[in-house]
């Protein structure tokens, strides 16, 4: 089976900032550090976030040139998304933009090819792994090389779950803290400086623990199972079941969720009493 796959990802929302204060300004508004795309090598994720720390959006931040930044969010959140970042625009040197719809989004989760003309590409690990981004201009025609195939729909699906990436409205939803989703991992600087939620952020950091963590899961392929809660063996809910795998491999439905803080790995399970382990590792868990 191909290890490289052709991603389609349809039309994000997608904001321009540009102008020389633009790194700057937006390193205030996001909890990435913003200067490490700035040299217009790769794409990064990042989130946004509001006073008290909590997820608002999350997004991926591209450089077009020295002083030039996309960020792009879900699909239609353009004006929300915006209201937010400009809210505290007030005397810096930065003129925006509204792209969405001017551009369509492909992601590659092998090594970057050399785009077409017209394409910016940018690597991009949104998958867990090294891929890249092409941004293509709304019309313009893309002779695919016919060796990568398009990966979509239930397969798609399930090799995000089984890779254990968070996807917004499942795992990712506005008002948790990102830290619960690991997003610190890939999302967050604790480097750069301020941004707005910084502290509450640092805090959970300091404090090495959050009441929820996200995990992933292993249930039996023949088991019927629904997303919600998860139980102990006497009834306390121990954590919520958010994504299942609609592929099954080697007799397992992959899963992602959540568990709280202190829940007994060995002893989950399903409001139908079905069993779940944790995935790679059915002993693993955390304090």
């Amino acid at each position: 089976m191909s290890s490289v796959y052709r991603i389609d990802l349809g039309t994000p929302a997608l904001l321009e900032f540009r102008g020389p204060d633009a790194v700057r300004f937006l390193n205030g508004q996001l909890t990435q550090d913003v200067r490490r795309v700035a040299v217009g090598v790769i794409s990064l994720p990042s989130c946004v976030t509001d006073a008290k720390g909590k997820l608002q959006f999350r997004v991926t931040i591209t450089a077009v040139d020295e002083t030039t930044l996309w960020v792009a969010g879900e699909a239609g959140t353009q004006e929300a998304l915006e209201a937010r970042l400009t809210r505290y625009l007030i005397a810096d040197d930065v003129e925006t933009a509204d792209l969405t719809g001017r551009y369509t989004l492909t992601h590659f989760t092998g090594p970057m090819a050399e785009p077409p003309l017209g394409v910016i590409a940018r690597e991009s690990n949104r998958f867990g792994s090294v891929g890249s981004d092409w941004w293509i201009p709304t019309g313009q025609t893309i002779q695919f090389p016919e060796t990568i195939p398009w990966l979509e729909g239930e397969a798609l699906e399930a090799w995000r779950i089984t890779r254990g990436i968070p996807a917004w409205g499942h795992e990712l939803v506005e008002g948790m803290l990102p830290p619960e989703a690991a997003l610190e991992e890939t999302d967050i600087s604790y480097h750069k400086g301020c941004y707005i939620g910084q502290e509450v952020i640092s805090r959970i950091k300091s404090a090495g623990k959050v009441n929820k963590r996200i995990a992933r899961m292993a249930i039996a392929a023949e088991a019927p199972v629904t997303l919600g809660p998860l139980y102990d063996p006497h009834g306390g809910v121990v954590g919520e079941l958010t994504s299942v795998s609609p592929v099954a491999v080697d007799g397992l439905y992959h899963a992602l969720g959540y568990l709280k803080r202190g829940a007994d790995a060995a002893m989950i399970q399903t409001a139908a009493g079905i069993k779940v382990i944790l995935w790679p590792n059915a002993e693993s868990s955390y304090a």
